[in-house]
């Protein structure tokens, strides 16, 4: 399903596309799925960055310690 979007562009902008054989309605369309994606991409890491900020840090060496839990265990 598709739906029709309608652009106003000044008249010689229209004329000059034509002389120069632009397929705009795919040009439109193809920035438009790109802009799209970008937008859905910026806002996911900006998801991502505010969870970052609520996670608390890691302490350094934590693998080192938990293997050596594991270790010690057995």
């Amino acid at each position: 399903m598709s739906v029709v979007i309608g652009v106003r562009i000044p008249k010689r902008l229209k004329e000059e596309i034509e002389k120069l054989g632009i397929n705009y309605s795919e040009e439109i369309r193809q920035y438009l799925e790109k802009r799209v994606r970008e937008e859905r991409a910026r806002r996911i890491i900006a998801r991502i960055e505010a969870l970052r900020k609520k996670i608390k840090p890691v302490e350094e060496n934590l693998s080192a310690k938990l293997i050596r839990e594991d270790r010690d265990k057995n």
